[in-house]
């Protein structure tokens, strides 16, 4: 498994190398908390497509500091891209990580291909419950977000797993990334969006309603809508293979 160095920071990224004929890269950007493992296999591995799976600075295997600002975080994928001498690429971001790829998406860098934006919104407004707990108990902060986070379908197994992941996260880190999602707001800009896009929501996301996923469809031109029936917020977890298919789709038509 890869590192890299970007701004002085050593990355962790999980790499897939498809068939280097279709020149196709897929950088995956997690959610807040989260980190590589969050992606499932049947996204990792899409035929075809080199995958990048990038743990941001301070999650998962990465050194560094975390961000407190979505506009920090969207820096450091734009330079994690640039480092690993990507031409052109796509990016795929969950909740937080969707935030940084609309963040990227309204600067047009160059290299930038197309987004998928997954349970995610052009503003991401946290409950108070869950910042008020990560202040004062962190493990309450999980408890709350793994209530929260998965949908009917999800098993436990699958939820205690989730929670192992989220509690391997530094409190500080955690804070930071969801500081950075309540001040996300670009409810006004979103319409400035012209890249390809893909939307993808779950029926049944408690923490980014599908009603996000459909503003984001009403204002970014010939974006894509897809709604996977009974996803939850991980979705991507709960549902890698309607997941895997609705990205593979998009890619296949850029």
């Amino acid at each position: 498994m890869p590192y890299t160095t970007v701004a002085g920071e050593r990355l962790f990224y999980a790499l897939f190398e498809g068939d280097p004929s279709h020149k196709r890269n897929l950088v995956l950007v997690h959610g807040a908390g989260g980190d590589h493992t969050h992606w499932p296999a049947a996204l990792r591995r899409l035929a075809g497509v080199t995958v990048y799976a990038l743990d941001l600075p301070g999650h998962g295997r990465s050194a560094g500091r975390g961000r407190t600002s979505i506009e920090d975080y969207a820096d450091t994928v734009h330079l994690f891209v640039q480092t690993l001498g990507l031409k052109r690429a796509s990016l795929v971001g969950h909740s937080m990580g969707g935030a940084i790829a609309q963040t990227l998406a309204l600067r047009r860098p160059v290299w930038l291909v197309g987004v998928v934006l997954i349970g995610t919104g052009a503003r991401l407004p946290v409950d108070p419950r869950i910042l008020e707990a990560l202040q004062n108990n962190f493990e309450a902060a999980v408890d709350i977000l793994c209530q929260w986070a998965y949908g009917p379908t999800a098993g436990q197994q699958m939820q205690r797993q989730g929670r192992q992941l989220l509690l391997r996260t530094a409190p500080t880190v955690m804070r930071g990334d969801y500081a950075a999602c309540a001040a996300f707001d670009i409810t006004d800009q979103v319409g400035d969006i012209v890249l390809p896009a893909l939307i993808v929501a779950g029926s049944a996301d408690q923490m980014t309603p599908p009603s996000c996923g459909e503003y984001l469809h009403s204002r970014i031109a010939g974006s894509q809508w897809v709604e996977i029936k009974g996803g939850g917020h991980m979705l991507a977890v709960e549902k890698p293979l309607e997941v895997a298919q609705a990205v593979a789709h998009f890619l296949g038509a850029l």
